[in-house]
């Protein structure tokens, strides 16, 4: 009989099954801490072939791995090291099916880049809001297998809350299709969202329907200097009070994250900010659209600060830009006024307010240039956010004196990415091995004790597999374990991740 090997290379062609070091980058996660080994890699081109692989992978009794961009901070994508799986990549499904102006949705093949499903979605005269720093390599398939998040969370919802239809293919290798865009549908059990945010472990999404949204008319982003996480929460609320649903996105940034990226990054402008070495020059204003234009192509820095948190606000306005920018302004005086905010300035045109969201991207690679850390992807009510920061990162500071807090998120949803570096003139690697057990531990049970998440957006993967049982309900994991147990019997369908 023929292997499962040549079986696959009958199906899809030997340039379609890749092994040995052709398959290695699909072997290893994004920030290099887990690296395994696969049978091969597929790249189908169809839903039809999709189910094919399954059913053949299924009857060898062959796990398979659904891998999209392969840009997840988990490892959920990552094949086991026991070299016997079969990864399924995405990527070669890139088709924009449909769009349906009059529905407002638009159907994509899994394997299609998120940024790429933005620009088809633009060049018909529509918005699709999923953003993130990965765009250009993420795919939606995999945004919807982990519910991402990303910057416009605020305004949009989470991947669940944009997609109206999935087409998903089964453990089994059976092809479920439900592409309609039908925003009512109370026929049975919501088998859609069932799917969406089970990282590949009940089944592979072939295809999504997702909602578009009328471009906004104008758009405004400010960068806002914080005396607090309080004051960022504050401002926050003020936000939503005098902007509502214009207000699109909030992130907040901590000092020394700002710090890595001018470390590492030293080209990009950051707004009102110098190294802490530095003094300030000027008391609180906010800089105005006059004051900026003599640099029209440069991120406003007027005043360098001290602040120990950042936060970069945008606006979207369905009437026009200078509408959306004196609502901004409004907000930031009113801030400026109470105290909440110690100093603001407004980007004066598009290129200023791309590089001030360049920044905030630019935190992550900072980071990365400095070495392994201990990452925490947390969720908090709202209302919790600054109490937990001040003595979560007391707490930390007691037991490991020096380490640096790389604190930022989209705390306008309650994400916040927590994350620990090491003391200066330690060994990033070292201090990870020694002690990121412990910090977790510390983390989370300070987390739980908020009502937090131990994850927000990236999911569980691999890497909180095994903490996942000390913070979840056992009632919800218990019920999460007889529905993979009812679609995936035989544990074949990316195994070992989540549960």
């Amino acid at each position: 009989m023929p292997t499962l090997l040549t079986t696959l290379q009958n199906l899809l062609g030997t340039a379609r099954v890749l092994t040995g070091a052709d398959a290695a980058p699909y072997c290893i996660d994004q920030r290099k801490r887990y690296q395994g080994a696969a049978l091969c890699v597929v790249r189908p081109r169809s839903t039809e072939e999709v189910a094919d692989i399954v059913r053949l992978c299924a009857q060898a009794g062959v796990a398979v791995v659904p891998q999209g961009g392969n840009t997840g901070l988990v490892g959920g994508a990552t094949p086991d090291a026991d070299g016997r799986s079969v990864v399924v990549s995405m990527q070669a499904m890139r088709g924009i099916r449909q769009i349906d102006a009059a529905n407002q949705t638009m159907t994509v093949e899994a394997g299609c880049a998120l940024q790429q499903v933005q620009q088809a979605a633009a060049q018909a005269g529509w918005l699709f809001p999923l953003s993130m720093a990965s765009q250009g390599s993420c795919t939606i398939g995999g945004n919807l297998a982990t519910n991402a998040g990303g910057t416009q969370v605020l305004r949009y919802g989470n991947a669940r809350e944009l997609c109206l239809g999935l087409e998903v293919v089964t453990a089994q290798g059976e092809i479920w299709s439900d592409l309609r865009g039908l925003r009512k549908n109370n026929t049975g059990y919501d088998l859609r969202n069932l799917f969406v945010g089970s990282e590949g472990t009940l089944g592979i999404i072939t295809a999504a329907t997702l909602k578009l949204y009328p471009q906004p008319r104008g758009c405004c982003t400010a960068w806002v200097a914080l005396p607090s996480v309080q004051a960022a929460v504050d401002l926050l609320g003020l936000a939503r009070q005098q902007l509502g649903a214009a207000l699109t996105a909030f992130e907040l940034m901590g000092q020394h994250a700002l710090a890595l990226v001018a470390e590492h990054f030293a080209q990009l402008p950051i707004p009102l900010f110098n190294p802490p070495n530095q003094a300030p020059h000027a008391p609180a204003t906010l800089a105005t659209p006059a004051e900026l234009n003599h640099a029209p192509n440069q991120v406003p820095n007027h005043v360098p600060n001290h602040a120990p948190y950042y936060a970069l606000l945008e606006c979207a306005d369905s009437h026009s830009e200078p509408h959306a920018r004196q609502a901004l302004e409004d907000l930031l005086q009113a801030a400026l006024e109470q105290g909440l905010a110690s100093d603001a300035a407004v980007a004066a045109n598009a290129r200023q307010s791309s590089t001030m969201w360049q920044v905030r991207e630019s935190i992550p690679l900072a980071q990365a240039q400095c070495g392994l850390n201990v990452k925490h992807d947390i969720a908090l009510p709202i209302s919790a956010i600054a109490q937990f920061v001040q003595e979560t990162d007391a707490a930390l500071q007691q037991t490991w004196p020096g380490v640096r807090m790389v604190n930022f998120g989209h705390v306008g949803d309650g994400n916040l990415h927590y994350n620990v570096q090491a003391p200066a003139g330690i060994a990033p690697g070292a201090f990870l091995a020694a002690h990121e057990s412990a910090i977790n531990r510390l983390v989370f049970d300070a987390l739980h004790s908020f009502g937090g998440s131990i994850s927000a957006e990236h999911g569980i993967g691999q890497h909180k597999r095994q903490t996942l049982p000390r913070y979840h309900s056992p009632v919800a994991l218990g019920l999460m374990r007889q529905i993979k147990q009812a679609l995936d019997p035989h544990n074949t369908m990316n195994p070992n991740r989540l549960l």
